[in-house]
């Protein structure tokens, strides 16, 4: 209801920048997530290794990486509103060219491409939304426009379901990707009405790319760099896989994964939204902490104890719930660490340098599935990630004041944060 109250009183340009955002991140997340639906189609047609798929998604959160940091450098000097249709228009063109792979190395080559986008539209949206959310409500603005990843995966799912129902194998896989680029093309023609935030073209300031390596950032830098890999290191470690062991290691068909990912998505989509909820209320840093730990119960619940169909299919939701609350957080805190300047690039770093290390993780736990269990590799990387991602938060400054505003500590240095005017009066930030 608040997050309804805040619409409600939003300018015009606020509500276009959440839609923009919320559409944007679903569709990303709709065209990223076809890849680990297509993966075992992919790993039979081709023959491919477990290593070999690892790769694939390893690569492309790499790449993702260096897209992010790239598209938020570029979101502070030219703007977050250009980069964002930049950055979509890239991984909708990618995901479409993905369809025409003839084997392994080629869409290898089209996933780093992928990558390049999917990791700039999340540096140059958060940017965005974050600056016309304003601070009293902005935990609840970013976890919902957090929310439509759900969304997103479950447009893929429902492509997935029909296509792989109704066609071959060899051309369902294509036809998904070849999906991929209509709705994004789409929200391209949509957000030709939409402008930069006002306290960001007040702020706006050409500035080094490596500010936010200077003595007074560089701990608040060091750390969000770490909780962005503790989370995405957990998350990618989970849901890369997933459909592969749904479909391997408990023999589920097409509709019988997809029914255990539509709860998993279904809770992750309510698990956004609360933990948007819950960083305005009880702080940004407790928030993601709590998540964590809640992460790190439900993952042997889910892949190491023995459970009939049913149980497993009820702890989907524990799962899907609690993975998302992490990333449903970041959006808030890490637009607090870094002033209006820097916010693009500091945000873009620390969200996708994790990506780089991250990436890491699908491959390793493919790797090892062949010698550990596929379960218990994606049990062992993804807790190790929810284990890092709880430690580099609790080293993170508190960003939210008790009065709901930004707290003015939060950042080295003395960076005023925090203002009553949410859309970016003076000190607002």
């Amino acid at each position: 209801m608040i997050l309804l109250t805040w619409y409600r009183t939003a300018p015009t340009g606020a509500r276009r920048a959440f839609w923009a955002a919320f559409g944007g991140w679903a569709l990303e997340a709709a065209d990223a997530q076809i890849f680990g639906l297509v993966l075992p189609t992919l790993l039979a047609i081709w023959q491919l290794s477990d290593g070999q798929g690892g790769l694939l998604a390893s690569v492309t959160l790499i790449c993702t990486a260096v897209g992010g940091w790239c598209a938020g450098l570029a979101s502070d000097r030219w703007g977050r509103v250009a980069v964002l249709r930049a950055t979509i228009a890239w991984y909708a063109i990618a995901t479409f060219l993905a369809g025409f792979a003839g084997g392994f190395d080629s869409l290898l080559v089209l996933r780093c491409l992928q990558g390049f986008g999917f990791g700039g539209e999340w540096a140059a949206g958060a940017a965005l939304i974050s600056e016309y959310a304003g601070t009293r409500y902005r935990g609840r603005v970013l976890g919902a426009v957090q929310s439509g990843w759900a969304v997103g995966w479950a447009v893929a799912l429902a492509g997935y379901a029909l296509a792989f129902s109704a066609l071959p194998a060899a051309w369902s896989w294509r036809v998904m990707f070849w999906a991929g680029v209509a709705p994004a093309l789409l929200v391209i023609a949509l957000r030709r009405t939409l402008g930069d935030p006002p306290v960001y073209l007040r702020g706006r300031a050409k500035v080094s790319p490596l500010r936010i390596f200077r003595p007074d950032l560089l701990r608040v830098t060091v750390f969000g760099a770490l909780l962005g890999l503790g989370s995405h290191g957990g998350y990618y470690a989970l849901t890369t896989f997933l459909p592969t062991y749904l479909r391997g290691t408990r023999g589920l068909t097409v509709l019988g994964t997809t029914a255990y990912l539509a709860v998993f998505i279904t809770a992750s989509f309510f698990g956004y939204l609360v933990s948007g909820l819950l960083a305005d209320r009880i702080g940004r840093r407790r928030n993601i902490v709590a998540f964590a730990a809640l992460c790190l119960l439900s993952l042997p619940l889910y892949l190491l104890v023995p459970l009939n169909d049913l149980g497993a299919l009820l702890a989907s939701a524990p799962l899907g719930f609690f993975s998302a609350g992490i990333p449903g957080g970041l959006g808030s805190l890490f637009a607090e660490l870094f002033p209006t300047a820097v916010r693009g690039s500091g945000q873009g770093f620390c969200y996708n340098l994790g990506r780089v290390i991250a990436a890491a993780f699908p491959a390793l736990v493919g790797a090892l599935a062949p010698r550990l269990g596929l379960a218990a590799g994606i049990a062992l990387f993804a807790g190790l990630a929810y284990a890092l991602a709880a430690v580099a938060a609790l080293c993170l400054p508190e960003t939210r004041a008790d009065d709901g505003r930004v707290s003015g500590a939060a950042v080295a240095g003395g960076h005023a944060y925090g203002g009553p005017d949410p859309y970016g009066a003076p000190g607002s930030h």
